[in-house]
């Protein structure tokens, strides 16, 4: 990928920094599989497979973790 999509950590609160968090879990699996063809030939596998699901969420939790940690946990009560 060459176009830039990122250009902060920083948030307003927390309901955008659990969807930053969201799209940086995207772009992880977009930056380790390119192909759209092959990612939407696999969604279907992990879709209904729980131990996918549980481990989607817990990389969504570690990037939400990482937001917060950025926005100092949106700033500390301001």
């Amino acid at each position: 990928m060459t176009t830039p999509w990122l250009s902060s950590l920083e948030t307003t609160g927390p309901q955008q920094g659990f969807e930053l968090a969201i799209k940086l879990s995207q772009m992880g699996v977009k930056y380790t599989q390119p192909s759209d063809e092959i990612r939407d030939k696999l969604r279907s596998t992990y879709a209904e497979n729980a131990n996918s699901l549980t481990a989607a969420s817990h990389v969504i939790a570690i990037n939400f973790a990482t937001v917060a940690a950025a926005n100092r946990y949106w700033m500390a009560g301001k």
